[in-house]
């Protein structure tokens, strides 16, 4: 059987359990708090592996393995920053945001950054946040859209723009149906399947080298041993910036809506401290499994046309096709678990942040679908006619989010009051400068480009803030 033949069975397979999902879920949503929060009822393993999957998704299985494979060893510190941010974020963030949002009703994280603001203050802090909010998306649930085309396009041939429509659809679909619960479950059973991929895929890849003698003698073939030694040794303070930068990478987490939302959500303390058990372990295997899949990538396979395909072509090198397929669905199944969680916290900022629910009393669910629905189509456009990479992509709304609500975040939940002039500014200072970097046409540093917007922005807090 071809691997072709094995994919689209699996795939459908596959989809039909998520559309089932889907529709078993979407009896348990009562209201908009049941679709955008699940009733405030996720336990330890849906909480943790939910929230992993959406924070990894298709730039740590493309994007950080091609980049990997191009930089080499170097490219570690991603793998740290990220894992920091995790760490931080569930063992600090979440604790103080579970109680924050039950104690006051928060639903959405635009609820979070408004509250206690009034008037007409409250009115442009919550439009500047939902525009953002909107625009980063868009651009991020386009990447992931992106990153289906690609699996769909390598593996039957089809052209991109018929293979990013295909992808959009099937995530619009189960999303649309069961919302929060829908996406949080599906979202397990995605982050579950990666966390096999990581397993499985190095281990047969440092089979196939020779075992550690094998590898560690091809990575010293590849010089990206020398490269690492010379941007310390020789370069402390490019070395410093690599580091400091690629953190910021995990300073993002601080920001993000779709990731944030999974602790308004947590049951009670119980959950909250097995959730922070589970993301830590799923961390350590799916972000060190992908890296040493770049690495080894370029030991077995020198020459690529595509780095963010190296999965696919190591895969295919490595096994069956039975095996190679069920791979490339996990693949999938990273983008889709990213992509739910956005479309659904858009459709919060439309339908609940900025009131158009309100507006048709007992039809805010279908509002909420509706919006969905739009939101594909604007991924769909932007994934088709302004290509980009993966990693490139959700870099940029990364760290533009990130910048622009991060230091918002902790300062509140630290219990420093800001003002509302404050905030405004500390938001457009971070969101702007991110943007700002991000269009010139040669990177100023990652230090400039991924931290200097946030560091800014919580000076802005710290300096205005309420005596």
């Amino acid at each position: 059987m071809s691997q072709s033949s094995v994919l689209l069975i699996v795939l459908f397979f596959y989809t039909i359990l998520l559309i089932a999902i889907g529709l078993w879920t979407k009896g348990r949503n009562k209201d908009q708090k049941d679709f955008f929060l699940g009733g405030r009822n996720l336990g330890p393993i849906v909480a943790s592996l939910s929230y992993s999957a959406s924070a990894a998704s298709a730039w740590t299985l493309l994007g950080l393995t091609g980049l990997t494979y191009a930089i080499g060893v170097s490219s570690i510190w991603v793998v740290l920053g990220s894992f920091m941010g995790a760490l931080i974020s569930w063992f600090w963030i979440a604790p103080r945001l579970m109680n924050f949002s039950k104690n006051n009703g928060i639903i959405t994280l635009t609820d979070f950054i408004t509250f206690g603001a009034v008037g007409y203050k409250k009115f442009l802090i919550l439009i500047i946040s939902s525009l953002i909010v909107l625009f980063c998306f868009s651009v991020y649930v386009a990447a992931q859209f992106q990153g289906a085309g690609n699996t769909f396009s390598s593996s039957f041939g089809t052209p991109m723009s018929h293979s990013i429509i295909i992808g959009g659809v099937i995530v619009m679909i189960y999303t649309f149906l069961g919302g929060f619960w829908a996406v949080s479950i599906t979202d397990t059973v995605q982050g579950f399947l990666m966390a096999i991929t990581a397993l499985v895929l190095p281990i047969f890849a440092l089979i196939e080298v020779g075992g550690f003698s094998g590898f560690i003698e091809g990575i010293r073939s590849t010089g990206s041993i020398e490269q690492l030694s010379f941007t310390f040794g020789n370069s402390g303070l490019l070395g410093l910036g690599v580091i400091i930068g690629s953190i910021a990478i995990g300073v993002g987490q601080f920001g993000q809506p779709h990731l944030l939302i999974r602790f308004m959500a947590l049951k009670d303390k119980k959950s909250l401290k097995m959730g922070f058990v589970f993301t830590i372990i799923w961390y350590l295997i799916v972000f060190l499994g992908m890296y040493f899949v770049g690495l080894v990538g370029h030991i077995l396979i020198p020459s690529i046309e595509n780095n963010e395909a190296i999965l696919f072509a190591l895969s295919d090198y490595l096994f069956s096709p039975i095996i190679s397929g069920i791979i490339i669905a996990a693949v999938l199944s990273a983008i889709m678990s990213t992509a739910d969680s956005q479309l659904l916290v858009t459709a919060s900022v439309i339908s609940y942040d900025l009131g158009l629910g309100k507006k048709f009393p007992g039809y805010e669910l279908y509002i909420s679908r509706l919006t969905i629905i739009f939101i594909v189509c604007i991924a769909i456009f932007v994934a088709i006619i302004i290509p980009s990479s993966i990693f490139d992509r959700v870099v940029f709304a990364w760290v533009a989010l990130g910048c622009a609500f991060g230091p918002l975040v902790f300062t509140r939940l630290a219990g420093i009051y800001c003002g509302p002039n404050s905030i405004i500014l500390s938001i457009l200072i971070g969101f702007s400068l991110a943007v700002f970097f991000s269009l010139q046409p040669s990177s100023l540093g990652f230090t400039v480009d991924r931290l200097f917007p946030f560091l800014l922005s919580l000076f802005c807090l710290l300096l205005f803030k309420k005596r």
